[in-house]
């Protein structure tokens, strides 16, 4: 009998530690989300407020100027296109080749290599150019130009 009371009392002494337990949580659960959706203190937006102020914050909103967007360019045969610090260039058709004034080239972010100049540059590569008075050209062993896609200031040449 006596094992049997000290059973039941355990039993009683675990259930009211889980029960004391849940209260717990469920009050502190109460306590930590005290604001009502909708309030002053958690108010609802609408989605395109949120967008704009988004688009706010990554500096493409508004009157605050925007990111520079793709341009589409043909380069003539015979032409090259110099692309400005900082820009980025996509070779979309024909066969391009690296220009530059000097011995360093072109970066190509895609493959994470550099492209020497005179050497042959990727369709579809990411091309960034981080210092101006480098471009690239036609290859001239072909009948037609480029097609490009430009991001920042250019010059045919």
């Amino acid at each position: 009998m006596r094992k049997k009371m000290k059973v039941l009392t355990a039993l009683l002494a675990a259930a009211g530690i889980v029960g004391g337990s849940a209260v717990y949580y469920q009050s502190a659960l109460a306590d930590g989300s005290s604001t009502t959706p909708g309030s002053t203190s958690d108010p609802i937006v609408s989605k395109s407020y949120v967008d704009q102020k988004i688009a706010e914050a990554l500096g493409s909103g508004g009157s605050s100027g925007g990111a520079a967007k793709l341009e589409v360019v043909t380069v003539p045969l015979g032409k090259k296109i110099i692309v400005q610090d900082g820009g980025e260039l996509i070779v979309r058709s024909g066969k391009a080749i690296a220009y530059s004034t000097d011995a360093n080239g072109l970066s190509d972010m895609t493959d994470g290599l550099d492209i020497a100049p005179g050497k042959a540059v990727a369709t579809n590569h990411l091309i960034l150019f981080p210092r101006g008075g480098r471009g690239v050209e036609a290859d001239p062993n072909q009948k037609n130009g480029l097609i490009v896609l430009v991001r920042g200031s250019y010059q045919l040449q």
